[in-house]
């Protein structure tokens, strides 16, 4: 192969060493954002704790199976906090490596995507945040009278980090979407006939990310994923019928009937 079209040979080595400088950096940065949170992790495990503070009865108490489990803890809950801290960092890189194969155009493109994940994934961050302590307090309800919750600390430290890096992630899908658009690898189209397969796909994830018994804030979760995939298909349908016109006009907006009519 490397006789027949080195230049392809070239390309695609060139492009596996900016993915690997690429993710070098986003990993750096991650570990970097983590030495900060290190000093926030005594906050943040109190802020951890107050579902179980707030629990009626017994107060649960957090365990550590072995020695080192504290510190190992710690140095989980710090990586988290870098993960996060570092959204904006790790979402750029992402962009840089996507960027220089680009127009000058699309580039501008890159920009946008890289601040609407950066603010898509701290509103699925948030919801995280804020479903996850609700979680605890009902679940932990169902305890019988008389008897104690005894939780390893490591556990639950992880239930809480995952659920809220998962509801995190959950809110880029859309956006990853419209970026495959805009690069002309999917059609708003082939978007829309997939509704049945991204129905499915938003149940199962919220069924399985959502830790609450209840299924009325799966529902919700799993509108809200769908709200953003059809948003997706919305903005799709756009840049699409703007590509075809080669401009953009505010009539391109209109249903294919309105415009006729117009004319």
């Amino acid at each position: 192969m490397s006789k027949d079209n080195p230049e392809a040979v070239m390309r695609i080595s060139e492009h596996l060493a900016e993915l690997r400088k690429r993710l070098l950096a986003a990993t750096g940065g991650i570990l970097v954002a983590a030495v900060g949170g290190w000093f926030l992790v005594d906050p943040v495990l109190h802020w951890l704790q107050e579902p179980l503070d707030t629990m009626s009865g017994t107060r649960p108490q957090l365990n550590f199976p072995t020695i080192g489990a504290a510190f190992d803890m710690r140095l989980s809950v710090a990586i988290w906090l870098g993960f996060l801290i570092a959204s904006p960092w790790w979402i750029y890189q992402i962009g840089a490596f996507i960027a220089p194969g680009l127009r000058r155009k699309e580039k501008i493109f890159v920009v946008a995507f890289g601040l609407t994940g950066v603010v898509l994934f701290a509103l699925g961050a948030l919801s995280g945040i804020w479903v996850v302590p609700k979680a605890v307090e009902i679940l932990s309800a169902f305890t019988p009278d008389g008897a104690v919750m005894l939780l390893r600390a490591d556990t639950y430290i992880q239930f809480f980090m995952r659920l809220v890096i998962a509801f995190g992630l959950s809110c880029l899908i859309p956006e990853i979407l419209v970026a495959l658009n805009f690069f002309g690898v999917l059609s708003a189209r082939t978007m829309l006939k997939g509704w049945r397969w991204a129905t499915v796909a938003a149940a199962v994830f919220a069924a399985i990310a959502n830790p609450l018994p209840t299924a009325w804030p799966m529902i919700v979760q799993m509108l809200a994923l769908l709200a953003l995939y059809f948003l997706a298909v919305a903005i799709a349908a756009i840049h699409d019928r703007v590509r075809t016109a080669g401009g953009f006009s505010w009539r391109l907006l209109l249903p294919r009937r309105s415009r006729r009519q117009e004319e």
